[in-house]
């Protein structure tokens, strides 16, 4: 079996916006001072729906998570930014690419890609009914 060290700084993507920065606190740990998965799926599904809400023109509703990988702890104090981009428009639906990178509290500045994921949103009426999604851009 062959062990791998940790990966080195990463450079945040600059094809992405920015779209959350949050700080961890030690209430959204375990008992090992690492925040808790699902902790971090709940920021990435707030980071991932604001731009799917600018096409959407109303209500949306998280209906897919497609892909989720933890690559990194995440820490208390950790300085957390959350990058989006759009990846896909269909009729109903919207789905975007999140980009998670951390900011060590002790190596500020020097940044660590600690999540990824992609996730689908539909666009809903008032009676939670798909509806088709008003401004399809094209995507670059």
């Amino acid at each position: 079996m062959s062990v791998t060290s940790a990966p080195g700084p990463a450079i945040p993507p600059s094809d992405e916006e920015l779209v959350l920065k949050v700080i961890p606190m030690p209430a959204d740990s375990n008992a090992n001072g690492d925040i808790f998965g699902g902790w971090v799926m709940a920021q990435v599904d707030l980071a991932g729906s604001v731009i799917p809400a600018r096409y959407a023109g109303g209500r949306i509703a998280t209906v897919a998570v497609n892909e989720f990988i933890f690559k990194q702890p995440v820490r208390v104090g950790d300085i957390l930014s959350f990058y989006s981009k759009l990846t896909r428009i269909g009729k109903t639906s919207i789905t975007v690419k999140v980009e998670v990178y951390a900011e060590r509290f002790q190596s500020q500045g020097q940044f660590v890609k600690v999540t990824e994921a992609n996730l689908t949103y539909v666009a809903i009426d008032d009676q939670g009914k798909p509806r088709p999604v008003p401004h399809r851009p094209t995507i670059s």
